[in-house]
Order: structure tokens, then sequence, then C-alpha cells
């Protein structure tokens, strides 16, 4: 099991020299890509009262990468958890997965490439939630079609793992989090073929699916 390992200040900025800034906030740069390929992802604690006090999600950002790998689905290979100056900040090290997520896949397929990508979605969803696999944080954006087709999962720190399958209420509680994001929807209702076919893989009458995905 992987733990956190102390970071010096200089040995952060040693690590870091010459990366890429991918994402940042008020705070400060949030995601890095290090001229290695690798990234580097910063966790801070935002309030006083936090669960990220006792397990950071750093720490939760490795152990879901292993239990998905345990569970047989793609992800990203964790290398090192870290503690960075003061107790706020913790980071992930990780290698990630090659491929584009669907955000930016989808735009650039024609109607019959929307609906055969929505319908292998569709699978793969239904399939993560048979293997006990809640996604919290789950949109297009955090899926990724790989270089041979198949699809993983990145920004995997807000998940949680059953033993068993979930259940109905679970899979389409979980299934909303989906029809959060508008531009999401927007190309799984281009005709019936992702809701038809989750319906299908999970046994969820297909109206029910279709009221969650459309109504939000």
């Amino acid at each position: 099991m992987i733990g956190l390992q102390r970071l010096s200040p200089e040995e952060f900025e040693g690590m870091r020299d010459g990366a890429e800034v991918i994402e940042k906030d008020h705070d400060g740069d949030k995601v890095l890509r290090l001229k290695d390929g690798t990234f580097i992802k910063v966790f801070r604690v935002k309030g006083l009262v936090s669960s990220a006090w006792f397990l950071p999600y750093s720490l939760r950002f490795a152990r879901n990468a292993e239990e998905l790998s345990k569970r047989g689905v793609q992800t990203v290979s964790i290398k090192q958890c870290f503690r960075l100056t003061g107790w706020k900040e913790t980071a992930v090290h990780y290698k990630p997965l090659p491929g584009k997520n669907l955000r930016q896949v989808f735009p650039a397929l024609k109607a019959e490439g929307v609906s055969k990508l929505a319908a292998q979605l569709a699978g793969f969803y239904a399939h993560l939630q048979q293997k006990g696999i809640y996604f919290r944080s789950l949109h297009l954006g955090n899926i990724l079609q790989l270089p041979d087709g198949t699809l993983g999962l990145i920004d995997i720190a807000d998940m949680r793992f059953s033993r068993n399958a979930l259940g109905e209420e679970q899979r389409l509680r979980n299934l909303k989090h989906l029809a959060r994001y508008s531009q999401d929807v927007e190309y799984l209702t281009k005709d019936d073929t992702f809701c038809a076919t989750y319906a299908a893989k999970t046994g969820i009458e297909p109206g029910r699916v279709e009221q969650v995905i459309k109504g939000g």
C-alpha cells in the first residue's frame, strides 16, 4: 500500500523544473506535466473540518487506482504520493493513460460514430456498476478512449467501492452525475442508443433511464 513521502520545497522544485502547468487555481498549480511525460496532481485541504486531514485525497487517488486495476478497469499508474510543505498540501505522481477524453472524441464523430461510442459508453458504465464501482465525479471529461479503442478512467479521487454490484437505485443515482453536464447529455441523447443499451445491460426499465438522463 502506497504511503505519503515527505518532499521538501527544494525537491519539489527540482521535480517540476521544466514542467507544463495543465491546471491551476487561485491557490496555485493543481496539475503538472513533467518533462518525462508523467503527471503530478496537487491536493489542498480547504476547510478546518475535512476527512482529507485523516485520509488525504492524494492517497485516495492512489488507492482508487490500485482498486480499479484489481477490478479490471484501466486507469493511471501510481508512482508515489507526497506530503508537500506544511500539512495542507499533498500530491500524487502518476503515469497517465494514453488517449483522449470523450468530450474531445464525441465532437469529431459523425452520427454513426456517436451512436457506436454511446453504446460502448453505456456498456462500460454498466460494467463499472456491476463491479461495485460508484464514481461520484463521473463525466465525459474523465473517461478516456485509449488508442486500442477501449475506455479507461482518470481523475479518480472521488469514488467508492462495494463488494457487490450496485443496486438499481444506486445505479440511477450515480447516473444522474452524467446528467449534470449539458455538453455530455447532448451526445448521450442524439438518439436512444445510450439509454437503450444501458437499460438492456442493467435490466432497468428504459423509461427510468431516459428520465434520469434527460431530466437531470
